[in-house]
């Protein structure tokens, strides 16, 4: 592999990292710590992610307890669950609160699904940009004589495998979400 997709590969890793981590936030019909791990909770007078504050621990397939390490910020932890998109009701039990998710409707599956789809093409436009970076500074270092015609042609070739690797795997993570979304 040429150096300059090496150069590059940090950049190819973050972008598939950064999409897991974006669709391991949508929530399927199993209660998942992930889903509420990173919701701002005003505490202490700072925003700190819930997962800074609480233990989060799944209960059965549908519930989920948040156990404050504090229990002055319990009420904080409850406000901020009620203010995040999840549509989940918190239920407070004073030491501890219960979130039950209910399961989803047809409806919401598919508004999750399209949510996918654009997660999935946010990546592929950022491993786009990562291989228009990469076909530059090639363009570059030919055109400033450090590589040859022969050699900017077998880069171009590597830089698309790799391209169409990353594609590949974008598409893979997807399908395995759609289906985790669309299980009932």
């Amino acid at each position: 592999m040429s150096i300059y997709i090496e150069k590059h590969q940090e950049q190819f890793d973050k972008t598939i990292e950064h999409l897991r981590e974006g669709l391991a936030g949508l929530r399927g019909d199993r209660a998942n710590p992930i889903v509420i791990e990173k919701i701002p909770v005003e505490a202490y007078g700072s925003i700190t992610p819930l997962n800074g504050l609480a233990a989060i621990q799944v209960q059965d397939a549908r519930t989920l307890i948040v156990q404050p390490w504090d229990k002055s910020v319990t009420k904080d932890i409850e406000k901020a669950i009620q203010a995040s998109d999840l549509g989940i009701n918190p239920i407070n039990e004073g030491t501890q609160i219960r979130l039950s998710f209910p399961s989803l409707t047809e409806e919401k599956r598919k508004d999750l699904i399209k949510i996918v789809h654009e997660k999935l093409e946010e990546a592929r436009i950022a491993i786009r940009g990562v291989r228009e970076t990469i076909l530059k500074d090639v363009k570059k270092a030919k055109e400033d004589k450090e590589i040859g015609e022969d050699q900017f042609f077998v880069v171009e070739k590597d830089v698309q495998k790799k391209v169409d690797f990353f594609n590949d795997l974008i598409k893979e993570i997807g399908e395995k979400k759609e289906k985790e979304l669309l299980t009932v």
